[in-house]
């Protein structure tokens, strides 16, 4: 009675789901392909850039090393000096969001399908934002502190040249997922272009355009504390100072300071962005 139950489970399940209960060998095969996939690929790395316990270990008895000569954390008597450099650290991070939105909000509008129709136009723009979001901030500071010199202008020009083409694609795709509504009644009114996306179109995305700005402002003061070891100001240039005359417990004071700095902007930003959602 029992396997004649079992049967008839069987039966049904195979009839609902045959792939379920009865999977070839070459099925299996596929299903466990890409892991195998990855861990040779894992494996391969970790032979190529020696990624031993060896190096490990002696890495983590430098670093050790390191962290020893961190502690306690000074300032140096240089407490201002600090204070101005993670000041000029935020002062470059929000002018180059500003810059960075200003000019992504013209280019996303253009790059938006439902404003560009014109298939192969729309196709050599994105690309375009495409090629251009594949250079770092990192990589335009290198270029522009060897065009401009030392100094905070490279910074704030670097973070907004990485910006524009990523935010000009996230405004794009925001603007081609607009409510259609309000911009039919709009073109059925007799509204040119311009009137559509003023007032059909902005009020829906400028939430969205605002909480992606203050997104990308918590993530370029980071990032502008790194353009600052490369010679773009800021908080960076004075921990790239310290660290080549080995002042590494003023090193671990900074470090400590623009993570307290990090954590305020990341908190009020956070609140903000709710507000807009």
């Amino acid at each position: 009675m029992a396997a004649a139950s079992l049967g008839l489970l069987i039966a049904e399940a195979e009839a609902l789901s045959p792939g379920l209960v009865r999977r070839t060998f070459a099925d299996r095969i596929k299903s466990v392909a890409p892991f195998f996939l990855g861990l040779t690929a894992f494996i391969w790395i970790c032979i190529d850039i020696d990624l031993s316990p060896a190096t490990f270990l002696s890495g983590f008895s430098k670093l050790g090393d390191f962290l020893g000569n961190m502690f306690p954390p000074s300032s140096g008597g240089q407490l201002p000096r600090i204070l101005n450099a993670i000041l000029e650290t935020f002062g470059m991070a929000f002018a180059g969001t500003f810059l960075g939105v200003v000019i992504a909000i013209p280019l996303g509008i253009i790059g938006a399908k439902n404003i560009i129709s014109f298939g192969p136009l729309h196709f050599l723009i994105r690309r375009v934002f495409d090629f251009f979001r594949g250079i770092p901030a990192l990589v335009w500071a290198l270029v522009l502190v060897s065009a401009f010199g030392l100094g905070p202008f490279a910074g704030v020009v670097a973070l907004a040249l990485a910006d524009i083409p990523v935010l000009s694609k996230l405004y794009a795709e925001a603007i081609e997922n607009v409510d259609r509504k309000p911009i039919e009644g709009l073109r059925a009114a007799g509204c040119g272009r311009f009137d559509v996306i003023r007032y059909g179109i902005m009020p829906q995305v400028t939430p969205i355009i605002l909480s992606q700005a203050l997104y990308y402002l918590e993530s370029n003061f980071r990032n502008a504390a790194i353009l600052g070891v490369v010679g773009a100001g800021g908080i960076g240039f004075e921990l790239e100072e310290r660290i080549r005359i080995f002042a590494f417990d003023e090193v671990s004071f900074i470090i400590l300071l623009f993570m307290v700095a990090v954590a305020c902007l990341d908190t009020v930003s956070g609140n903000l962005r709710r507000r807009l959602a």
